[in-house]
């Protein structure tokens, strides 16, 4: 989901789906009209939809068909996915559609972490060729820490021009010279080996090229989530390296959810540094790319950004976020009584606001109600921030007058839409006290990874850090609630985290709540942008990622 500029909420990374059937195989059953193998690309914008929590700005597809003259056809526009597939109108869907049939594609919904706004940074991105080796197209979720030096790298070797500032053009420039030395039969295992030496940070990449061959890969790290599943034999594909001829149908997806909701029950998460490859001479089967040497898990996918019904990396989103509404109660000091009732901030802390509820037995009300049919382009063409909240949220004063609220939310980073949601519940909701219950540490930290929150300076937490590697006491956070306007406020801890989770924490990337990052690159960007606090930046790039670093501030591990 895409919200102003101006939100409290890190901003949506993209979304990446595949699905390919395979030829001479009985048809699946999953297949949207039966009897018609090249219907299976239908399968796409039904995924996307699943994921549109993950962006609004564009939605697009590429779809391969060996008997079509063009044998990759992408169709991308600007807006949901519903809007883009024109998906409330049949005629007009099925028209899009006939031009973009086949057994085999893969799509994208997007928020920019990186490049602009216009119909041209819509992702698939598709390189034509003459020869059908590379001929491909591809569709990128995450983010280059290193994209600056990557770009320069790129503009001395001579003779390269880049048409958009963003790592997905470099990215695409990038596998074109991978494949001019590759023979007839490309060595994929070996062209994403080689790539992974020279990127540095978070990308799930799904490619399909002229020949039908597909690739799903995961960056080493596993940053991103990426799920795969298939029909037949549920133990297929099971291990690393593998090769199976008992399957038909393979997808994926950012999230579990897409997959699920086709039908699939066998869903897996992909390993970090592993590939699918799908090619149809010879099936599909997973490779292993690059060896871990770490895992760097980003744990906003389970708190804020993911479907809160996905499972990614084998941990429930729901209950991760149920296990942090209990942390939260066990830390819960406010007096019990009648008056007293817990307030979700719709729709990402319901779970664990409901939870944190149940353990201190007192009632979880939706005393917020939130409008989901307000677009985008409404809330943005308003200029006062309280009129943006009343646009998106109605307090209830029938569940609010009078009490002392408990008011859960998943994360706050930068504050202005808390700060105008806390003025409402007093003053239209009529509450008495609120007190401000985050299921999340502090955000004290950039991320360079795939969400949009990149420098210090938008970050409202690190001006109150009172304690080493910027972190809040509880008399910091009862300031920060003060001039939020809340009665008071508190932050989860950050090993409650791990806790909730049930994954080791130095598995996770927590850079954002820590300062501490998994890649060189991120914690020299962190310490540049530390540098220049205080710095009018206005001639600079607001983003640090796009800052080229001095020479030699990379310590390569």
């Amino acid at each position: 989901m895409v919200l102003e500029p101006d939100s409290d909420k890190p901003l949506h990374e993209c979304g990446v789906a595949a699905v390919y059937h395979l030829p001479g195989k009985p048809l699946s059953p999953l297949a949207p009209i039966p009897g018609d193998i090249n219907s299976i690309a239908r399968l796409v914008p039904r995924m996307l939809l699943d994921m549109q929590n993950r962006g609004q700005l564009a939605a697009g597809m590429t779809s391969y068909r060996p008997d079509r003259q063009a044998l990759l056809e992408t169709h991308k526009e600007l807006g949901t996915v519903a809007e883009a597939f024109r998906l409330n109108h049949r005629a007009k869907f099925d028209s899009v559609m006939s031009r973009h049939d086949g057994p085999a594609a893969i799509g994208h919904v997007r928020y920019a972490t990186c490049g602009g706004d216009n119909r041209s940074h819509a992702q698939p991105f598709e390189r034509s060729h003459g020869r059908k080796a590379k001929w491909f197209a591809f569709a990128f979720n995450g983010q280059l820490a290193n994209f600056s030096e990557l770009k320069q790298e790129l503009l001395e070797k001579g003779d390269y021009h880049l048409k958009r500032d963003t790592d997905t053009e470099i990215i695409m420039h990038q596998i074109a010279y991978e494949l001019q030395h590759e023979e007839q039969e490309t060595d994929w295992r070996g062209v994403f080996a080689r790539l992974a030496t020279r990127f540095e940070g978070a990308y799930n990449i799904v490619l399909l090229t002229a020949r039908g061959e597909m690739v799903v890969a995961r960056d080493p790290l596993g940053f991103r989530p990426l799920c795969f599943a298939h029909d037949g034999d549920p133990r297929a594909l099971a291990s690393v390296p593998s090769q199976t001829d008992s399957v038909t149908l393979f997808a994926a997806a950012s999230e579990s959810v897409p997959l699920a909701n086709l039908g699939f029950r066998s869903i897996r998460s992909l390993a970090p540094g592993t590939m699918a490859i799908i090619t149809p001479e010879r099936g599909i089967r997973l490779e292993r790319f690059a060896a871990p040497a770490s895992i760097a898990h980003c744990f906003f996918e389970w708190i804020y950004f993911a479907n809160v019904a996905s499972t990614l990396d084998d941990c429930s989103v729901y209950l991760t976020r149920a296990a942090l509404g209990r942390e939260l109660a066990r830390l819960e000091t406010v007096p019990r009584g009648e008056d007293l009732i817990v307030v979700p901030v719709p729709d990402t802390a319901k779970a664990a606001a409901d939870a944190m509820a149940f353990v201190l037995g007192i009632p979880s009300v939706e005393g917020l109600m939130r409008n989901r049919y307000v677009g985008r382009t409404f809330i943005e063409g308003t200029a006062d921030r309280a009129a943006k909240v009343r646009a998106k949220y109605t307090p209830l004063p029938e569940v609010l007058q009078g009490k002392r609220v408990l008011l859960v939310e998943d994360s706050i980073v930068r504050s202005t839409t808390m700060r105008a949601l806390v003025r409402e519940i007093f003053e239209r909701g009529g509450a008495r006290e609120v007190h401000l219950r985050v299921a999340c540490p502090p955000i004290v930290a950039p991320c360079y990874y795939g969400i949009d929150m990149s420098t210090r300076a938008e970050l409202i937490a690190p001006r109150y850090a009172d304690l080493p590697g910027d972190q809040l006491s509880e008399d910091a956070q009862m300031a920060l609630g003060r001039e939020l306007g809340a009665t008071s406020l508190r932050y989860l801890p950050v090993e409650a985290i791990a806790r909730s989770l049930k994954i080791a924490q130095d598995q996770l990337c927590l850079a954002c709540v820590t300062g501490q990052y998994p890649t060189p690159t991120g914690q020299a960007l962190y310490q540049l942008d530390g540098q220049s606090r205080g710095i009018d930046c206005s001639a600079t790039p607001a983003r640090a990622y796009e800052r080229a670093l001095p020479a030699g501030s990379i310590a390569r591990r």
